[in-house]
């Protein structure tokens, strides 16, 4: 991973909302991928006590579909 690696995906803490209401998405890491391409990192910046964590594309605020 270097400075200029571009992260290529998200992790996130999922915490199940109320029923009716929705789910808290928090970012909580990144996953970048080995030069090589034989590989990934995943660098996270927290863990959940709920052990979930959800990895996604990073999405335009227009593009978010309601969770």
């Amino acid at each position: 991973m270097t400075e200029t690696n571009q992260p290529l995906l998200f992790a996130y803490a999922v915490e199940d909302a109320p029923r009716g209401q929705k789910s808290y998405w928090t970012r909580i890491g990144r996953l970048f991928s080995h030069k090589d391409g034989k590989g990934y990192d995943l660098v996270l910046n927290a863990l959940p006590i709920n052990g979930r964590i959800v990895i996604r594309h990073e999405e335009r605020e227009a593009d978010t579909p309601q969770k």
